[in-house]
């Protein structure tokens, strides 16, 4: 433990064991998953997973009583509170369950989601998270299911493959969302989403799924991004167990064999990284806040990032705080201290869940003579739950009870400096659609000092269908840029925001200027061809802002091609790499409407294609799109072979291929 910190136990075995997952409610009750199965599917009606509810009677900090709040759970890995119950993720399927006697233990369970992948624990629907966007967040590991909302029995089965999901249970929407993210997911105070892998330990989420799919053209949809600084270092202080050793040493073994330019390393290289969590308590240092911690189960430690960000970047780098240069925030030299988890009570203070095993690997990644006499089950009989606060305080007891709380006091607490306050009043107003608090969340939206709380009221307002274009325009002139970007996100329902969205083009920083972007591509107007021209002018050396132009119809056209080439950015083959050029080629070939493609041959001859290698990665990419189009129009045949005549100055093999292509197509 780092200077200045302490780790108390909160609870342990026999009250509670195997914690994967812990939420408290908004009355401070403590819910907690409990795998026991893993890393075993059960057979029906064997399962021993349960949800527990903990309590501390006696208000010394530490549970002294657990409850069965529900037992027989296949493989449940997260919950949210919702509606006085609870949002359960157990593959294959999003239960809600609720106790509505007042005895702690549910007697109602439905499923509202299901379809889900189920055939690994290590890759299925978990990470429940309620953003200020009012939308409910999950991973899903991009694993395949098709997935129905018991909500809206019309709507057909969603697909999820290679993406993740969120829902909105008050209103009846559900879709797929950048990923994938594993075990561990961020929504930090202005819903930038981070995520979780096992050797990847911290990711951004950088372009929205609806973004990247609303045209099926873009060469690839990818965004999401390591960000940080210090991959894919640990120092971890445990001893490598046996069987580990042996098993990096034969691998690497093989790999040399075989001439492969690969290196397994068996310690100090993340592998097992676990349940990143976002820290927005008071009862921590303030130093500690917006740090996200997460856990390393193979190196029996727990890492802390802390975030930064400046004007001209896109997205924010992960670095080690100081004084962790060379140190883990918690490590232990005790192989089973398995940090997989972690929560933020209405205390303030940061939990750490220890599913305290001797062996977390899947046996299936263990050679079979290795784990021969390896018991998986070891210590399925223990676990921990530690609360980290300072050294030389006493714990202070929450007691919040905001389930009886008045609607007008839970809009107050959106400024609370332990935003679990804020969260859980949020989610409450959601929930109740109370609309007699406009007023209230109409005046903090506009002059409240904190723009966390101006951001929950704007997004509550949203939730009760009182936004209006006034405050939509005044949260667009917010003096938080973060502020800024959601509103920026709400105007696009508000066609007469388009002016304000384009006058924000000039002098936004990087961030803000990827969600304006990304939001012009939802108007169709001829003055967002020019103000997609000037994103690039200033950010197009950036891949992610390249995609946010390509994602819209607008900015993935030949006539924006044409408006850069007749712009001073034209020439600077930085903001407009041959890259760019390849990619809306790509995007004119697949789309392959015979107009744009005529619009497209004629730019060739552009004085500004002629620069560096822009022609060939203009016909290399027309016609690796060309190749993925489905209904080509006969009519582009003539066009073509003109086309390729006047190829001259391209590589051979790429007119070879043109001309494959004309040949096999036509």
């Amino acid at each position: 433990m780092i200077d200045g910190l302490k780790a108390e136990l909160f609870a342990a075995e026999p009250l509670v064991t195997d914690p994967v997952s812990m939420e408290f409610d908004e009355d401070g009750n403590c819910y907690v998953v409990v795998m026991s199965d893993y890393p075993d599917k059960p057979a029906p009606g064997t399962e021993k997973g349960h949800i527990l509810v903990l309590r501390d009677l006696d208000g010394d900090g530490r549970a002294d009583t657990s409850i069965v709040f529900a037992g027989k759970l296949s493989e449940g890995t997260s919950i949210l509170p919702w509606k006085g119950g609870l949002l359960v993720t157990a593959a294959p399927e999003i239960l809600y369950m609720k106790d509505t006697t007042g005895d702690f233990v549910a007697d109602t369970r439905e499923v509202m989601f299901s379809g889900f992948f189920k055939d690994n624990p290590e890759t299925q629907i978990t990470n429940l998270r309620f953003g200020v966007d009012n939308w409910i967040y999950a991973n899903n590991r991009g694993q395949d299911g098709n997935v129905t909302f018991r909500d809206r029995p019309d709507a057909p089965p969603l697909s999820v493959k290679g993406a993740d999901f969120r829902f909105r249970l008050d209103r009846g929407l559900f879709e797929l969302e950048t990923g994938p993210g594993q075990f561990g997911q961020v929504l930090d105070d202005y819903r930038n989403r981070f995520v979780t892998e096992n050797s990847i330990h911290i990711q951004q989420t950088l372009i929205a799924w609806r973004y990247t799919h609303r045209h099926p053209h873009l060469p690839s949809t990818r965004s999401i991004k390591n960000i940080s600084d210090h991959d894919p270092i640990m120092f971890q202080e445990s001893a490598t167990p046996y069987w580990r050793a042996e098993r990096s040493r034969r691998r690497n073994k093989e790999f040399q064999e075989k001439n492969l330019n690969r290196v397994e390393y068996e310690r100090g290289h993340f592998t097992g990284a676990s349940g990143g969590t976002f820290y927005n308590g008071d009862g921590l240092p303030a130093s500690f806040y917006g740090n996200i911690f997460t856990g390393e189960v193979a190196g029996n430690l727990v890492h802390r990032d802390v975030l930064s960000i400046g004007k001209d970047d896109v997205h924010f780098t992960a670095k080690r705080a100081e004084g962790e240069f060379n140190r883990e925030f918690i490590y232990s030299k005790d192989n089973w201290f398995r940090p997989v988890n972690f929560s933020v009570g209405p205390d303030g203070y940061l939990y750490v869940l220890d599913y305290y095993r001797q062996h977390i690997e899947t046996p299936v990644s263990i050679p079979d003579d290795l784990k021969a006499e390896m018991d998986f089950y070891e210590g399925s009989d223990k676990g921990r739950i530690y609360r980290i606060m300072p050294a030389g305080s006493a714990y202070k007891k929450a007691t919040p009870q905001l389930s009886k709380a008045g609607s007008d006091s839970l809009v107050q607490l959106f400024a609370h400096p332990n935003q679990w306050y804020a969260q859980q009043a949020h989610r409450l107003l959601v929930e109740r659609q109370d609309k007699s608090v406009i007023p209230a969340l109409q005046t903090m939206a506009a002059q409240h000092t904190d723009p966390r709380a101006r951001l929950h009221a704007l997004y509550v307002l949203e939730a009760l269908n009182a936004l209006n274009l006034s405050i939509v325009k005044k949260a667009l002139a917010d003096s938080s840029t973060d502020v800024c970007e959601h509103a920026v996100i709400l105007a696009e329902s508000y066609p007469q925001c388009l002016p304000d969205l384009l006058a924000m083009v000039k002098d936004s920083p990087a961030k803000l200027t990827l969600q304006v972007a990304l939001s012009l591509g939802q108007f169709n107007h001829a003055s967002v061809t020019n103000a997609l021209a000037e994103v690039l002018g200033r950010y197009g050396d950036s891949k992610v802002i390249q995609m946010a132009v390509l994602s819209a119809e607008t900015g993935s056209a030949p006539p924006l091609l044409e408006t850069l080439f007749n712009s001073p950015t034209g020439k600077d083959t930085v903001k407009i790499p041959a890259s760019f050029i390849h990619d809306i080629a790509f995007v004119t070939g697949s789309r392959n409407d015979s107009k744009q493609v005529t619009q497209f041959f004629q730019l060739l001859k552009h004085a500004d294609m002629q620069i560096s290698n822009r022609l060939a990665s203009a016909v290399k990419g027309f016609v690796s799109g060309l190749e993925r189009s489905e209904g080509i129009d006969p009519a582009l045949k003539a066009g073509l072979k003109t086309f390729k005549s006047g190829l001259k100055d391209v590589s051979g093999q790429t007119v070879t291929d043109l001309e494959k292509l004309i040949a096999t197509k036509y």
